[in-house]
């Protein structure tokens, strides 16, 4: 099968299902059965290059931006593969973080396409963006890949990969109609990410988190497990201009006053995972100089990132009540203003819009814009509203993402705060009306 060109084999790709925007449930989860043979056809080209694989309810991305950062820094060819996508879907496959351009994501999906009719099943979408990504790489002779799990871990399509490390950044509740009620049950999953003979990065502090996945861990015959407090951290975490002043330690150094610029302490914690991985996929301590200047190029769009500064405009993919109190906290901390905040606020089902917004009112947001995210898994926007009104917030429903931040904006003042959460979706959409890359 020959393609004309990416939009007709995106064409071709979104015509399969897609779980990213209809949610499976525990029931309808695949088995990894046919990502495997899918990956067998290939030539199991994971197999190519060594690999960190990092899971987590929030952090993932953040994590795999700074871990690849490192590998570069150190002179390392990286295969990135991350989701969602916050412009275009070519964002999701990159090579030392360029994402694949154009000509090759059309030539990788042929290949896919070719292959398909062999297979007993129809992949899904996401099956072959991860399979695209795993042979591109190959192609590429990259390295290192660093992976970032779809959802959970053990089912995830992902888990292909045998990651030389394995990175656990956090657990909280999400997805649970999928993963299982409790946060017992999700870290369960989660640890299907960890293989024979790997290295073990938890970022999770919980006592009887920690003691689950490390038992997990161990069972699976991880050769080593390090877990944040223990055996690394971070160690200091000040505000400075235009994001974080840390300091890191591994089990092999201590790495002071790096700068990371990313807003939100949280960061520091995501950054001491990524440090550990690569640190542990090296099985030595990094150079500090080269840590200094990698984790100072860092940037991910979409997470705590100021986009407008009269309003000060500030976006973040927050979608869970977890990532919502890390949002609050950060709005206080580092974007206080002198004026009135409003959020413009759309989300996915499955949420629970009374505890995400309640997080919103301990950072002085009394007044929020409702939107319906443009995803098949919206919750709509009324939804949110009420709950909104029932928390005593002033509440504006807009037709849309577009439409909600064009109102939030043109209200605020110049001193005024607006915050676009909710959703990387309603994220998207901000940024493709205020940044003039977003395309």
């Amino acid at each position: 099968m020959n393609f004309d060109d990416l939009p007709d084999a995106l064409d071709w790709l979104d015509s399969h299902i897609d779980f990213e925007s209809a949610m499976p449930s525990r029931r309808s989860l695949p088995t990894l059965d046919r990502m495997r043979e899918l990956m067998g056809l290939l030539g199991d080209p994971q197999t190519a290059y060594r690999s960190v694989h990092i899971t987590g309810t929030n952090g993932k991305g953040s994590t795999a931006a700074m871990a690849t950062a490192l590998f570069s820094g150190h002179g390392l060819s990286v295969g990135t593969f991350t989701s969602p996508n916050l412009n275009r879907v070519n964002e999701r496959i990159a090579r030392n973080g360029e994402p694949i351009d154009d000509g090759a994501f059309v030539e990788v999906l042929e290949s896919l396409a070719r292959l398909e009719g062999l297979l007993d099943d129809r992949p899904t979408r996401f099956e072959l963006l991860t399979a695209a990504g795993l042979a591109w790489f190959a192609d590429e002779a990259v390295e290192v890949a660093v992976v970032e799990v779809g959802l959970g871990g053990r089912w995830d399509c992902t888990n292909v990969v045998d990651g030389d490390v394995a990175v656990v950044t956090n657990i909280s509740f999400d997805h649970t109609e999928v993963l299982g009620p409790t946060l017992e049950d999700i870290a369960r999953d989660k640890s299907g990410i960890f293989k024979a003979e790997s290295r073990v990065v938890i970022g999770e502090s919980d006592p009887t988190l920690v003691a689950l996945l490390r038992g997990e861990a161990l069972r699976a015959g991880a050769s080593q497990v390090w877990v944040r407090g223990d055996e690394f951290g971070c160690t200091a975490n000040r505000l400075a201009v235009g994001g974080r002043l840390i300091d890191l330690r591994t089990p092999a150094a201590a790495y002071g006053e790096l700068l990371i610029p990313l807003h939100g302490a949280h960061q520091g914690d995501n950054a001491s995972c990524a440090l550990a991985a690569v640190e542990a996929f090296f099985g030595a301590p990094l150079h500090e100089d080269v840590v200094d200047e990698a984790l100072a190029g860092v940037r991910v769009p979409g997470r705590l990132e100021v986009i407008g500064r009269h309003p000060l405009v500030v976006v973040d993919g927050a979608h869970n009540a977890a990532g919502m109190i890390v949002l609050a906290r950060s709005l206080v901390e580092e974007f206080a203003v002198d004026g009135e905040a409003v959020a413009v606020v759309g989300m996915l089902s499955g949420r629970d819009p009374a505890a995400m917004l309640e997080a919103l009112t301990t950072a002085g947001i009394r007044s929020i814009v409702a939107c319906t995210p443009a995803s098949p898994r919206a919750l709509p926007g009324e939804v949110v509203a009420e709950a909104a009104a029932a928390l005593g917030m002033e509440v504006t429903v807009a037709g849309s993402p577009t439409e909600a931040v064009r109102l939030a904006v043109d209200r605020a003042g110049p001193v005024d705060r607006v915050v676009v959460c909710g959703s990387l979706y309603v994220v998207a959409e901000a940024r493709r009306l205020l940044v003039h890359d977003a395309v």
